[in-house]
């Protein structure tokens, strides 16, 4: 790319279409920044505050100028014909926009917590994040389970929310977000399509694998032999749960109240399949699914650092 074109790209006004390089720029920021910091002994909040600082404009408002002056006007008529109103809210969203911002404590967390450039008071674990983040969603979780895109996690906390035990799955994907998406393309459905399709089932079929390495073949099969997708997708749903149902027994059993997290606690047939489960084996049980369930480590990592500051 020419240097004239790329000023062009970079100048006022210009339209935004990705934001690859100036990730990496962030990235390199944070990388010499924090040599810096413990070469001049100050602290790395600061430096982040400083970062986010600058950032903020184009990272969390709409744009100015020409810009913002659409953004009222397509919020105008989203209002209808209450232009009173459309002003009140515009001067409101105005007045939000020129609240300063400042980031008094960092906390980092999930697979990527690693390779943050974070202090390492500053890491918290994905499992203590889920669950004092469970907690906080419901206060009387005792029981934790957690099926996210990468692994399913089982987790046991006191009346605070402290974590007292857990177990998580192999490295294997079984059972995971991330197997559902490879039967979704097996299937050639989307991933939000398997739970409604499943729950359309009259018989539930035994599943024999729910590995990802296995699992083609036996759809395929199962498919050849003139087997109902939704048949096969309802015991697929049922072989992921009794997955799950054995890791929450070696983490201790359910206790009530029993919260249910991560992307697949959305999924209406693997719902259904756990509240089955749940019941045959432990009775009645008080099950929590909240629909933003999928936040529930942020929310712990954001409680961690709320009492970092007091």
């Amino acid at each position: 790319m020419s240097r004239k074109k790329s000023d062009r790209r970079r100048a006022p006004g210009a339209k935004r279409k990705s934001d690859f390089f100036r990730d990496i720029a962030g990235s390199r920021v944070m990388a010499l920044g924090d040599a810096v910091c413990k070469q001049a002994g100050v602290s790395f909040d600061m430096l982040l505050n400083v970062y986010d600082k600058s950032i903020i404009e184009v990272e969390n408002r709409p744009p100015g100028g020409a810009m913002e002056g659409k953004f009222l006007r397509a919020l105008e008529r989203t209002l209808g014909d209450g232009q009173s109103a459309a002003g009140d809210v515009g001067a409101k969203i105005r007045a939000a926009l020129e609240i300063p911002l400042e980031e008094s404590y960092v906390v980092g967390t999930g697979y990527g917590r690693v390779r943050l450039p974070f202090p390492k008071e500053h890491i918290r674990s994905e499992i203590l994040c889920h669950g004092l983040g469970a907690h906080l969603m419901y206060e009387g979780t005792r029981t934790v389970l957690d099926i996210g895109g990468q692994d399913t996690k089982a987790i046991q906390v006191d009346k605070d929310g402290i974590v007292e035990n857990f177990q998580m799955n192999d490295r294997c994907a079984a059972g995971t977000g991330r197997y559902l998406g490879y039967v979704a393309d097996e299937m050639k459905m989307g991933l939000h399509e398997l739970g409604p399709m499943a729950m359309q089932a009259t018989k539930s079929l035994r599943i024999n694998s729910t590995c990802t390495v296995f699992a083609g073949a036996e759809l395929r099969d199962r498919l050849a032999l003139g087997d109902k997708r939704e048949d096969i997708l309802a015991g697929l749903h049922r072989a992921i749960i009794l997955r799950a149902m054995s890791i929450l027994s070696r983490s201790g059993g359910i206790r009530d109240q029993f919260t249910f997290t991560g992307g697949v606690a959305k999924n209406v047939a693997a719902v259904r399949e756990l509240r089955k489960l749940v019941k045959e084996n432990y009775g009645e049980v008080t099950i929590n699914i909240n629909p933003d369930s999928i936040y529930t480590g942020a929310l712990g990592a954001a409680a961690f650092a709320q009492r970092a500051v007091g």
